[in-house]
């Protein structure tokens, strides 16, 4: 158990569903986007139809809505072609977040009281598109959730500083066209410090940067109720 957690189960918090599913109880796909998974090797990264087919009949073959995994998890599949990558320097392989997968329009909640951290569209291909950054205060511990691949309705009404109470939806999953070239999904991650990050904070990092990252982006588990 991370010190993150422990601290934060040491409130025993009322965490509410991120997503409205019952991860302890229903079925759903461990998502496996490492170079270890022999299936990525057909898989065109930068082709809509291949990637979203892939992801989907990883669905449809194990007859869940979702598939969930990837904190800490070491992905190629950042190496599409994109701004994510660059070949003259060491690339971002490491995920910092837990992505969930499943259709477009799935609600996505807050599952703490919250306040607006702040907000983007991210318009780049392979960055998030719509993002959302709320900031948390449980007891003596400030921390950051940050939602990316959202709709671009997600953003409408809202403003820094605006609160919003646990359980509330804050969106919903977006398109692939608006969610910057990723078939739909919810990419969930803990940021402890934004130092000066406003509406963006990384979602991948170097590996030889990764103890520091993933000090900063604890394992968000405790808050999607994944054991």
């Amino acid at each position: 158990m991370s010190d993150f957690t422990e601290k934060l189960l040491s409130y025993n918090p009322d965490i509410r569903p991120v997503i409205n599913y019952d991860w302890s109880s229903q079925p759903h796909v461990e998502m496996n986007l490492g170079p270890v998974n022999s299936m990525l090797d057909d898989v065109d990264f930068n082709d809509e139809d291949s990637f979203t087919d892939f992801i989907f009949n990883q669905l449809k073959l194990a007859d869940v809505p979702f598939g969930i995994g990837g904190y800490a998890e070491k992905r190629m599949i950042y190496s599409r072609n994109g701004d994510l990558f660059d070949y003259n320097e060491e690339p971002r392989t490491i995920h910092l977040g837990i992505d969930i997968w499943g259709k477009a329009g799935t609600p996505v909640h807050t599952p703490l009281d919250a306040e607006v951290h702040s907000f983007d569209n991210i318009e780049v291909h392979g960055d998030y598109g719509p993002v959302i950054i709320l900031k948390h205060q449980v007891g003596d511990l400030l921390f950051h959730t940050l939602y990316g691949h959202m709709s671009r309705a997600s953003l409408e009404g809202l403003k820094v500083g605006k609160e919003i109470k646990a359980g509330e939806q804050i969106g919903s999953f977006g398109e692939y066209h608006e969610n910057y070239h990723w078939p739909p999904h919810l990419h969930f991650q803990v940021v402890i410090d934004m130092a000066d990050n406003i509406g963006d904070y990384p979602g991948v990092c170097k590996e030889s940067e990764m103890s520091s990252y993933l000090a900063n982006c604890p394992d968000p588990a405790v808050l999607l109720s994944l054991s």
